[in-house]
């Protein structure tokens, strides 16, 4: 069976304990710390024969929380085809971005 966001969304949940994972939040909706963040970055077709042959969506996915040593940054850093890009900070917060492939 395809993996598909919905089985991505029961994954962070899982990962993070709690249901403090977003996809694609508008402005509107108050977060709460830690949490994950993540919205749909790519879908990539890989052609063979000149048709579809395989697909691959990729997602940023940025874990959000006050502690800078949180146990989280490197369990999705662990995950299958996932990209550790970026570290910032914003409004006292740690916000560290990742690509992941799902």
């Amino acid at each position: 069976m395809a993996k598909d966001r919905l089985d991505l969304q029961a994954l962070f949940e899982s990962l993070i304990g709690s249901r403090n994972v977003y996809f694609q939040p508008p402005a509107s909706v108050r977060m709460n710390y830690p949490c994950i963040r993540y919205n749909l970055a790519i879908i990539d077709n890989m052609p063979a024969d000149n048709t579809r042959y395989l697909q691959g969506t990729a997602y940023n996915v940025i874990y959000i929380t006050y502690n800078p040593d949180d146990a989280m940054i490197k369990i999705l850093s662990q995950l299958p085809m996932s990209k550790f890009d970026r570290w910032y900070a914003a409004d006292n917060l740690n916000h560290y971005v990742y690509t992941i492939f799902y």
